[in-house]
């Protein structure tokens, strides 16, 4: 009877082997993209938009993502500003912006009531009616956009089968070693699976917070915001909703950049956490279905249980190949992530963190979340 030791070398085995075909699927959907990407599509279509911003404290590098959707080559759109509290402290860089664009059209929509739990979707409720405009862009306070960002993301409405576009995003990491690692996995693996389910379900069902374009219409066919002031992955359920309406969800030709912290490990943890859990809770058996994504820590944990066989040292070459290709040309060549080299070194580290991640979330469902604790259920946060 074969040891232990050797029954679980052949499962690691062979989730090892399956996480080389999907780092092989990633390579693929990630080249389909950028063949996409390459042709030339009709911009033509600029309807007048208004982009929509929650705001919530100061985050990194704040000031440069408000300043950057005043430098947008677009004809006409706005910018409003949703804020709970009238004294809240992204209001002053508002300020300072308008006095800098004067020219742009800037506004402050005080949003006086707190609809749930969710604050960022309670003060877009009470924004919404608000805007001047047909077509609208949520997206968070910490985004960077390059200038041709509202061609890119509007043009795709010209199909009016087309209900939602959303973005693809690269982190600018702090100092931090736990800024670096969500950066890296953001480049490396999260974009990589976005990718790849998009490519096998024939386009994607869900939106990604650094770019939520969509219609007042179609909020209101999906029932409108108000209904989501209790879910955390807001973003998500707008997607779905989308989708499950009969929509074409499109992802632009476009990276926008998002400011991440300087955080603690615990905080980085925390935030891994938030996402993992979120995930599980919305879609459990896609969540089960990373067990895949590990690859490459499944190759080094063969090797360790079965050091002289040569076919783990030949798995363990292979899958560590496979993975910095894929890491490569979505970090690189998809998102264009200029931290991607420096740290790619710290890939074995960020897939065994994340393992070690998707793991610790299986048991619980409580997620952290601007200093609190929240139980998850069903997509929405219940006070704990």
């Amino acid at each position: 009877m074969p040891s232990a030791s050797i029954v679980i070398a052949a499962l690691c085995d062979l989730l090892a082997a399956a996480g080389v075909a999907y780092f092989a699927m990633a390579i693929w959907a990630g080249k389909h993209f950028q063949k996409e990407c390459g042709r030339v599509i009709d911009r033509s279509f600029t309807p007048p938009v208004s982009i929509l911003k929650s705001l919530k404290g100061l985050d990194p590098n704040m000031y440069e993502a408000f300043r950057s959707h005043c430098l947008l080559d677009y004809p006409e759109y706005e910018v409003l500003f949703g804020a709970h509290d009238p004294g809240e402290l992204g209001l002053t860089l508002v300020e300072k912006l308008r006095q800098e664009f004067p020219e742009r059209s800037l506004r402050v929509i005080h949003c006086p009531e707190a609809l749930g739990l969710n604050g960022k979707v309670s003060n877009l409720a009470q924004m919404l009616p608000q805007a001047r405009y047909e077509h609208i862009i949520i997206n968070d306070s910490d985004i960077v956009v390059p200038r041709d960002y509202l061609r890119r993301v509007l043009a795709p409405f010209a199909d009016l089968h087309v209900g939602m576009v959303t973005a693809l995003y690269r982190g600018m990491p702090g100092r931090s070693i736990g800024s670096r690692l969500e950066s890296l996995g953001l480049s490396s693996d999260f974009t990589g699976g976005v990718l790849i389910a998009r490519a096998l379900e024939g386009g994607i069902r869900f939106a990604l917070g650094a770019t939520v374009a969509t219609t007042k219409s179609v909020l209101r066919e999906i029932g409108g915001l108000e209904p989501l002031v209790d879910y955390l992955g807001d973003d998500y359920e707008l997607g779905a909703r989308t989708a499950a309406k009969g929509y074409k969800i499109e992802l632009a030709d476009t990276i926008v950049d998002t400011a991440l912290p300087d955080y603690t490990f615990r905080d980085f943890w925390a935030h891994q956490m938030r996402w993992a859990r979120n995930i599980k809770d919305r879609r459990p058996a896609q969540y089960f279905g990373l067990i895949v994504t590990f690859g490459f820590p499944w190759a080094i944990l063969t090797v360790l249980l079965q050091p002289r066989a040569v076919w783990a040292w030949l798995l363990l070459v292979v899958a560590a190949g496979v993975r910095l290709a894929a890491a490569q040309i979505v970090g690189r060549g998809v998102l264009q992530d200029a931290n991607f080299g420096k740290d790619a070194w710290l890939l074995p580290l960020c897939d065994f963190i994340a393992l070690a991640v998707w793991i610790v979330s299986f048991f619980g469902n409580t997620v952290e979340w601007r200093g609190l604790r929240f139980r998850l259920r069903k997509g929405k946060l219940e006070r704990t």
